[in-house]
Formats: C-alpha cells, sequence, structure tokens
C-alpha cells in the first residue's frame, strides 16, 4: 500500500521557520518526483515546491523562491520543505504527492501525481 504522510506543521509566528516532512511507504522512493502543495480555506490548490526523483529538478514559484528550500533523503524515503520567513499569507494544509516523471523533472501541477498524503497545518500569526 502506497503512502504518504506528512509531518512538521504547526503554529509559527510571522517570520518564523517550520520544516515539513514527507515519509513515504509502499513504492520505490527514488523512482518518484515529489510534490508540495497547499490549500488555504475558500483558494485553489497551489504548487509550492517540487524535487524530481534525481533531486536535479526543482521548482519554487515567485512566493517561495528564496524563502522555502526542497530536499529529499531517497535513503529514509523522505522529503523535506524548509520553508522560513513565513508570512501570514503561507497559512493552508500542506500536502505532499508522489508522481512518476522522468529522472530530472517533477511538476507544479498537481494533476502529475497519483498519490497523495492527508496534509499538515500550517498557521502563521501572531
Amino acid at each position: 500500500q502506497v503512502q504518504l504522510v506528512e509531518s512538521g506543521g504547526g503554529l509559527v509566528q510571522p517570520g518564523g521557520s517550520l520544516r515539513l516532512s514527507c515519509a513515504a511507504s509502499g513504492l520505490t522512493f527514488d523512482d518518484y518526483a515529489i510534490g508540495w502543495f497547499r490549500q488555504a480555506p475558500g483558494k485553489e490548490r497551489e504548487g509550492v515546491s517540487c524535487i524530481s526523483s534525481s533531486s536535479v529538478g526543482t521548482y519554487y514559484p515567485d512566493s517561495g523562491r528564496g524563502r522555502f528550500t526542497i530536499s529529499r533523503d531517497n535513503a529514509a524515503n523522505t522529503v523535506y520543505l524548509q520553508m522560513n520567513s513565513l508570512i501570514p499569507e503561507d497559512a493552508a494544509i500542506y500536502y505532499c504527492a508522489a508522481g512518476r516523471l522522468v529522472r530530472y523533472d517533477c511538476s507544479r501541477y498537481g494533476a502529475a501525481y497519483g498519490t497523495w498524503g492527508q496534509g499538515t497545518q500550517v498557521t502563521v500569526s501572531s
């Protein structure tokens, strides 16, 4: 059974940091690109970052570039999203997703991923 489990969310003050983790099981992890997405109440889901199976390809939208860093540890079947300088607009449920793409590529679009986690809540508030 393929499973993704997110962790690391919580309440943080503006300007603070969080590191989200996405732990995978039931799949050959280093065959899969991993994407992070978020959805805030009343808003559409948006891509936050992604990393290719080989770690060569990564993506950040303008909103996260310079603040967010994605990395993966294939030995631990885990992808990390380090989020710094958090702002209230970053508050959302964060989801990770896995998809089999070419080894150097990942996708900012949710349709590219077939397996999703349950999400972890990130709240940014003073």
